[in-house]
């Protein structure tokens, strides 16, 4: 996972504080996605009062520390997770796992993690590593 701040590089907005890079976590999660895991969080955020106001405090928290990784200013202060504009509004799974990573209580994440096991037998990002060692 990496953390990225509200401004790229060259200026662009970019409104996901981590990004999952973990290519089998990635896969994981991208399953989920497909089999309509992100509606049916939004509608467990809808009837489920609680979830709801733990997705809100996790979107609190994800612009407070956008603003701290941007150097105090956000420059996407308008949207939440994702670039969501509704904090109950959930689109991808993958920065909600990430940011569960990172140690924000997201419930989307949390829920997500709780679901996997904990246990890699995927190579791929040892590779990654060896790759970028020769460079």
């Amino acid at each position: 996972m990496i953390v990225s701040p509200a401004l790229l590089n060259d200026g662009t907005p970019f409104p996901n504080l981590a990004w999952l890079t973990c290519p089998w976590l990635s896969d994981l999660v991208a399953v989920q996605e497909s089999a309509g895991g992100a509606a049916a969080y939004a509608r467990r955020a809808a009837d489920d009062p609680v979830f709801a106001q733990s997705l809100r405090d996790a979107d609190t928290v994800v612009r407070e520390l956008r603003a701290v990784e941007s150097g105090g200013v956000d420059a996407c202060a308008s949207v939440g997770i994702a670039g969501q504009r509704d904090p109950l509004g959930v689109k991808c799974l993958h920065a909600h796992v990430a940011l569960a990573l990172l140690g924000v209580a997201d419930p989307v994440g949390t829920d997500l993690l709780s679901r996997f096991t904990r246990s890699c037998d995927d190579d791929r990002c040892a590779r990654l590593c060896t790759e970028g060692a020769d460079s």
